[in-house]
């Protein structure tokens, strides 16, 4: 079965998925949008018992802010890879991460600028809180009603994941953006990002769907490499 995918714009991407048995969100997005969120699981018939799983693709708050709230409202389990598990314990996002990325482009410097002086204005810091599942690469999400698998995806972080579903549409994090076209905009470690991306030309990926930017063919992306 195609889940059906209807995108949440909370600070970043995020993506609410048909399952079998309920509904699987991929990243929570920032506090600021919380009312956002909850109005389109509400849309989607989305009630509290109804959202299985949450998955984060990795700890930066702008995908991870509203999940503590979320877990507590509508009982979800929420899973992450234990290599960014202490970035939201810890409510900090540089753990694990060089002073300065290997790769950041004009575009990541924008949106770091963005950031900063929307932290000045905006709500605290998420809350810190503790997953409750800890994915490992190609773990099956068949077990939440999804057919999907998680892909160990490092590069813009350490515990970076992707979430690639069995009719190739992935859901890959920050990996890649795409708003002009899609690239790699801020990675940490270029050799890991590399590696990923090389991984991820061996598997039947077809659509990709960014935590920042427009969906786009997988094909758009390889072709360029």
């Amino acid at each position: 079965m195609t889940p059906k995918i209807q995108v949440v714009k909370a600070g970043s991407n995020c993506f609410l998925l048909q399952a079998r048995n309920g509904f699987v969100l991929i990243d929570s997005g920032v506090a600021s949008r919380r009312t956002a969120v909850e109005e389109k699981l509400a849309h989607a018939g989305c009630g509290p018992g109804d959202l299985k799983l949450i998955v984060l693709t990795h700890g930066d708050s702008d995908h991870a802010d509203n999940c503590a709230h979320l877990r507590t409202v509508y009982g979800a389990v929420v899973g992450m890879h234990p290599a960014d598990v202490q970035m939201v314990e810890c409510g900090d996002m540089s753990l694990g991460r060089k002073a300065r990325p290997d790769r950041i482009t004009a575009m990541g410097r924008v949106i770091g600028l963005v950031g900063r002086l929307m932290s000045l204005f905006g709500p605290p810091p998420f809350d810190r809180f503790s997953p409750d599942v800890l994915f490992e690469d190609g773990q099956s999400l068949s077990s939440y009603g999804l057919d999907a698998t998680i892909i160990h995806l490092p590069g813009h972080s350490k515990g970076s994941i992707g979430v690639l579903t069995a009719d190739g549409d992935l859901f890959c994090g920050d990996l890649i953006y795409n708003f002009f076209k899609p690239n790699m905009v801020w990675i940490n470690d270029m050799v890991d990002g590399n590696a990923s991306i090389s991984r991820l030309g061996a598997l039947n990926v077809r659509a990709v769907y960014p935590g920042h930017g427009k969906p786009f063919p997988w094909a758009e992306f390889a072709a360029r490499r």
